[in-house]
């Protein structure tokens, strides 16, 4: 039951990216002036497999919270800053 739940949840997280692309494309479209009726309906049909998933996600058991977008943008995921260390200032 595991391995689907986690299974589930790693589609969600390549939909997610996947959906963020075409996004970004929608947003560079317009900004172009360009048409951007073929993107839109593919990320519509996206966000419709991605209800689906996370009612199959729900369905197998699945209780967490998913993270927003936003939730995961938050996160920092750098490794911590090295401190440096003052240098001494030699004065004649």
């Amino acid at each position: 039951m595991d391995n689907r739940i986690n299974e589930t949840r790693r589609k969600i997280s390549v939909l997610r990216a996947d959906m963020s692309e075409v996004e970004g494309s929608i947003r560079s479209q317009i900004k172009h002036d360009l048409d951007c009726t073929e993107s839109a309906m593919r990320l519509m049909a996206m966000r419709q497999e991605l209800a689906a998933l996370i009612g199959e996600w729900k369905a197998a058991g699945g209780r967490d919270r998913l993270p927003t977008v936003e939730v995961q943008l938050k996160e920092n995921h750098r490794p911590p800053a090295k401190s440096e260390k003052p240098r001494a200032v030699v004065r004649r």
